[in-house]
């Protein structure tokens, strides 16, 4: 399926690529300041923002989407910035289609496999009954149940849009709690990036942890790694300064 993109300014093309629950607005502070620079691409992937809905949620079909997308907009090859789930469908596309891919950016996730972390957002999610509720403040009591921490719900209420009759959430709930194993599993399990690599690991974050570097090095031979300290999972909007600027550095070499 072509995804639907937001483009802003202007010279060699990266492409980024938002989390789960995400929309192509995630990556904003980042795109804002590569835009200066760069012809920013950003992407809502299937079963997100204003992409289009699908039961499949698979790294493959994810790559396919990015692939067509990509061709539909005439771009050839291309740096990519992946967070989370995003920078998953970054190695797949990379592993897939090495050629493709210029420089590839991956912000707090690793190639491998993880444990289910997100049973209490996929079942605050399943418990707003968005046929009865009436606004922003109704969904968030019910979230509230399951989710204590403020900001990850508000991170979620970004995706819920009112209709005429009532809201719905902008991605595919359905899917994405059906599809959930896929999501949090290998990106791929075969191919090579040899190009240059870099991983950006939150210094107080579990997603990236030594024992992933053989993983990491076997299919990313040139991958380097840096440290963002005193930041979690969400390290680019946490300290968004220094993550553009790592960003911006590997680009520019």
């Amino acid at each position: 399926m072509l995804l639907h993109t937001h483009s802003t300014g202007s010279g060699e093309p990266i492409v980024l690529i938002h989390g789960l629950f995400g929309s192509y607005e995630n990556l904003g502070i980042i795109a804002r300041s590569l835009a200066e620079h760069y012809h920013v691409i950003n992407i809502d992937v299937r079963n997100h923002g204003l992409s289009a809905h699908s039961e499949q949620m698979t790294y493959p079909l994810m790559a396919e989407d990015l692939k067509q997308t990509l061709d539909h907009l005439d771009l050839g090859k291309v740096a990519m910035l992946g967070h989370s789930m995003g920078g998953k469908l970054a190695m797949a596309f990379a592993l897939a289609y090495p050629e493709r891919v210029t420089k590839l950016i991956l912000a707090d996730v690793a190639p491998v496999a993880y444990p289910a972390r997100h049973q209490q957002i996929l079942a605050a999610l399943n418990s707003v009954p968005l046929a009865e509720i009436k606004s922003r403040t109704d969904a968030d009591k019910h979230l509230a149940q399951y989710i204590n921490e403020a900001g990850v719900r508000q991170f979620l209420l970004k995706s819920l849009d009112k209709q005429e009759q009532n809201f719905n959430w902008r991605f595919n709930l359905t899917a994405l709690t059906k599809q959930y194993d896929n999501i949090i599993g290998e990106p791929q399990q075969n191919g090579v990036f040899a190009g240059p690599c870099l991983f950006i690991k939150g210094g107080l974050s579990d997603y990236i942890l030594a024992e992933h570097k053989e993983q990491i090095l076997a299919h990313f031979p040139q991958a380097k790694i840096k440290v963002i300290e005193g930041t979690g999972h969400w390290l680019h909007a946490e300290k968004p300064v220094i993550f553009s600027r790592l960003v911006q550095d590997f680009l520019s070499v």
